[in-house]
């Protein structure tokens, strides 16, 4: 197979195992996922679920936040791993949200990667997940696998998402980003691979050293 049918195939099998992939994280709204998505960085869906009920509770919009005590917000997080960086960064972007956005998260690109703590993968998500735009986060099970799958030569995360945005429809950038994470996980981790049972890498061939 060539680059664009391995895509292809990668596609198709895709949309079969999860056509409706839903967002892993838990939140109520557009705040609380750019925070859920803050702390996710170096750390699993799962604990950032365990932990953020109990945040939330004291603070679902910037305007609550921005009144807990930073030292606060990083005991809650403490869980979640470079709680320091991550709460300074949770009260400034708060702050910086009332201050220049009215209490809003702001709806491009620039503006979102100009909030304390968000950087390019996390505005992504929250342009293609909060707001439906068509982006391309990659995390690194995405960057992995498109290197298994020898769709991108692994050079660099930003290498990654531009080979995934010329290889997949831009109508399915919002989907593939979700299931691909889901199917690293579910069949395709970084140790203890077993090819013969991957859905797709037994079928199109790929990288074992990745």
């Amino acid at each position: 197979m060539n680059k664009k049918e391995r895509a292809e195939f990668v596609g198709k099998t895709l949309d079969a195992i999860y056509p409706d992939p839903p967002i892993p994280l838990q939140f109520s709204n557009t705040f609380t996922f750019l925070v859920a998505v803050l702390l996710s960085a170096q750390c699993t869906d799962k604990k950032v679920n365990a932990v953020t009920p109990e945040l939330f509770a004291l603070a679902d919009t910037p305007q609550k936040m921005a009144q807990i005590p930073t030292e606060k917000i990083e005991a809650i997080i403490r869980p979640c791993g470079l709680a320091p960086a991550k709460s300074k960064h949770i009260t400034a972007l708060s702050q910086k949200l009332l201050q220049e956005f009215g209490g809003e998260v702001p709806k491009t690109f620039e503006e979102l990667e100009s909030l304390p703590g968000v950087g390019h993968k996390t505005a992504s998500v929250i342009m293609s997940q909060a707001y439906g735009i068509p982006a391309f986060p990659v995390d690194t099970h995405i960057h992995r696998l498109a290197m298994r799958w020898k769709l991108s030569d692994g050079t660099s995360v930003e290498k990654t998402e531009k080979d995934l945005k010329k290889l997949f429809p831009q109508e399915e950038w919002n989907r593939r980003h979700l299931q691909i994470i889901y199917f690293g996980r579910e069949y395709c981790p970084a140790r203890g691979h077993d090819v013969a049972k991957c859905p797709i890498c037994s079928q199109i061939g790929c990288r074992e050293k990745v």
